[in-house]
């Protein structure tokens, strides 16, 4: 049953994404996306939090007698969702989906290893390794290969526009979000487990990001929305994407302490390709749609080996 929590939280946020990169063109901003998606999320969470009568440790209590880090996990939040719409023009739906896999996994192995951010400690076995190298050939598969004529494109698209050292700066970018998220997702995991709660934890990560990008707001963008932007003659589901967020923000915090960091963000990228998949194969959202290939299914079935093997292993 957690796997399947894990699996069904990637599937959201790769709905998620798809929803706010539609929200960001209509607010013409990537922030005002972001502060739309975090204040949404944060409403439903809190009204999840009272609806469940949640008891928590106070919140006061716990930043005093713990690590500066562990308040962290907003800001990260912040800087992830926005740097993945900010990437998107940028480097391509290929690139943008695949660098930051990169990173999560990575970081998220290295949190097991060590025992970082209060997380608990998963040595790494040859299996594991095994299990890693498996899920990148599984990823390169399903998201490079399937999609090469597109990616072809896409980076001719880039290059007309950016330099080479540019480029690769972006590509960068891309990993060290994905490392950040894997942070978030062990910082708000342990924070639930000294509040005695993953949705209290998960109500003051949004809280932070939501205040954080509301700053950022006011002082980039100098409104919340522009003027042409008429809430009521937008379709309903342009708003939802912040409740997906928050599930997925939520499992995060819920699995780590039980399933370790390195489980949690694989089972979490593994769901999240494969919801993309149906984003893309149904056209959701208004997506563009395209037929799902069976390089892409195969490719599906190679990571599902890979997560085996990181768990068992």
């Amino acid at each position: 049953m957690l796997y399947f929590i894990g699996l069904a939280a990637g599937f959201l946020l790769a709905n998620q994404s798809a929803i706010n990169a539609k929200l960001g063109a209509a607010v013409r901003s990537p922030f005002r996306s972001s502060l739309i998606s975090f204040t949404v999320g944060t409403i439903f969470l809190i009204a999840v939090f009272f609806g469940t009568s949640q008891h928590i440790v106070p919140i006061g209590t716990v930043l005093s007698h713990n690590p500066w880090w562990i308040w962290l996990g907003g800001i990260l939040g912040v800087f992830f969702l926005t740097s993945n719409i900010l990437m998107f023009p940028k480097l391509g739906a290929i690139q943008t989906i695949i660098l930051p896999i990169l990173g999560q996994v990575l970081m998220g192995e290295v949190i097991d290893i060590f025992g970082l951010f209060g997380a608990q400690q998963h040595p790494l076995t040859w299996l594991k390794s095994m299990g890693i190298l498996i899920l990148f050939l599984g990823i390169y598969i399903a998201v490079v290969l399937a999609s090469r004529g597109f990616a072809k494109v896409e980076e001719k698209s880039d290059t007309d526009h950016e330099n080479a050292v540019t480029l690769n700066l972006w590509r960068l970018w891309g990993i060290v979000a994905g490392a950040i998220s894997a942070i978030q997702q062990a910082i708000n995991g342990h924070l639930g487990q000294l509040m005695h709660s993953s949705v209290g934890a998960s109500v003051f990560s949004f809280l932070t990001g939501t205040i954080l990008i509301f700053l950022v707001v006011m002082v980039r963008d100098k409104s919340l929305l522009p003027k042409t932007f008429h809430a009521n003659e937008q379709p309903f589901w342009l708003f939802i994407g912040g409740v997906l967020g928050a599930a997925f923000v939520f499992a995060a915090a819920y699995l780590v302490p039980q399933l370790g960091a390195g489980v949690t963000v694989t089972l979490g990228l593994f769901g999240s390709i494969v919801g993309s998949m149906a984003v893309t194969q149904f056209g959701w959202w208004r997506s563009p749609q395209r037929q799902v290939t069976r390089a892409q299914i195969f490719g599906i079935v190679v990571m599902a080996i890979g997560v085996l093997l990181i768990k068992f292993g």
